[in-house]
């Protein structure tokens, strides 16, 4: 039953969803697409529920709802402005803040800030496609100078570390952990899920990538050049992404969610049919989280 929503346009998307009954309706089939299997009792077989779209099981009677268990568990405002949080955080090529959500959907700007996080949870990489090819990987500080502190120390900033795939005379594939100190322990752990062990890998001579040699049998180390001339295409990528964090979050506080969620957009700016959709799955497929449990 699932329908592909190639390039869905704003009136596409009002016409396919402008009732709680359109937007139940998707998640149901979403949900159950594979078979109904009772989270309660494991039984295979349902009948309808009281509530809308809801399912009840013909063995222990637990009644779920299409949003349970999911990240749209719970919510408390209307389902309908909820989809277009969805849609337009998947779609806009740049991103969207909380403030305009606000004056889009005429909801509080905290009730758009806090969905939209769970939002970015589902952002969060499966690590089921990893680099291949040719890799770059370095290290950068992103934030605001802290008075009187300079570099790495500057409590104000978050180290992170950053990977790109390499294709022809473009990137296309980004990923981007923060880490607590450049060392190989976790350089490597970023390596281990982002990159192929058998990719060509190169990074610049700090020394914690040298232990990496190991497990990355083509990982060449050469100077990073003045200025990381030897590294054009990965620098070009991390000022893009400094500028985009800039431009729309403006602060580091939250920084692995708007890493994962510009690493997202990007990964699939190749193929933007269907991002809603894929975004979509992944906020079903996501356990509930709340707020108070999201790190920062």
């Amino acid at each position: 039953m699932e329908q592909r929503f190639k390039s869905l346009s704003l009136f596409e998307f009002q016409e396919r969803f402008s009732t709680k009954e359109d937007c139940l309706s998707y998640l149901s089939g979403l949900k159950w697409r594979d078979g109904y299997r009772c989270r309660k009792c494991g039984h295979g077989h349902s009948c309808p529920g009281k509530a809308e779209m809801s399912r009840q099981c013909t063995s222990c009677r637990y009644v779920e709802s299409p949003t349970a268990g999911t990240l749209f568990h719970q919510v408390k405002f209307d389902l309908v402005k909820a989809f277009w949080i969805v849609y337009f955080v998947s779609t806009n090529k740049k991103g969207v803040t909380s403030t305009e959500l606000s004056r889009k959907l005429d909801l509080r700007q905290k009730t758009c800030w806090a969905f939209k996080r769970k939002v970015m949870k589902a952002m969060e990489s499966s690590g089921n496609h990893p680099i291949t090819g040719t890799a770059e990987v370095d290290e950068t500080v992103f934030g605001g100078q802290e008075q009187g502190v300079r570099g790495r120390k500057n409590g104000v900033k978050k180290l992170v570390v950053v990977g790109i795939e390499k294709r022809k005379k473009g990137v296309s594939r980004l990923y981007a952990r923060v880490i607590p100190k450049a060392s190989a322990e976790h350089l490597g752990s970023f390596m281990r899920d982002h990159i192929d062990s058998d990719a060509k890998v190169t990074t610049d001579q700090w020394t914690g990538y040298a232990p990496l040699k190991k497990e990355f049998k083509n990982l060449g180390r050469i100077p990073s050049g003045k200025k990381g001339n030897n590294f054009p295409e990965l620098h070009r990528t991390i000022m893009n992404l400094k500028g985009w964090l800039r431009g729309v979050h403006h602060h580091v506080k939250d920084l692995q969610d708007y890493l994962d969620e510009y690493c997202y957009r990007f990964n699939r700016s190749f193929m933007k049919e269907g991002i809603f959709e894929n975004l979509m799955h992944r906020m079903v497929n996501t356990p509930p989280c709340y707020i108070k449990n999201i790190s920062i």
